[in-house]
């Protein structure tokens, strides 16, 4: 049995669909976070499986892949870095209540 792009596309778009939903309606600073992550790991997917179905001899959407991956984790670890410190400073790490913070 061949496995078609569909196979793939489709949930990478149910993961996108949900980090989307989560960015929207948390409130909560690594929520949002998680959300966004979840959303870059269907993009990187999506690379991946077009690279594989339209050029299959290349490694042209692997390696833009593992790019987009150092980079997300690169982001990853600033945004904690700087949620730790608005914890630190506000004890709550609530969008809205960082909207409202005085420094």
């Amino acid at each position: 049995m061949e496995l078609t792009m569909l196979y793939y596309i489709i949930p990478s778009l149910i993961m996108f669909c949900c980090g989307v939903y989560g960015f929207i309606t948390r409130k909560n600073m690594i929520a949002i976070l998680i959300s966004l992550e979840l959303m870059l790991n269907a993009v990187d997917i999506n690379f991946v499986v077009f690279n594989r179905f339209l050029f299959p001899g290349q490694m042209e959407g692997m390696f833009f892949t593992l790019f987009a991956i150092a980079i997300a984790a690169a982001e990853t670890a600033l945004a904690i870095a700087i949620i730790i410190n608005l914890f630190r400073v506000a004890k709550n790490i609530d969008v809205e209540d960082v909207n409202e913070m005085k420094f």
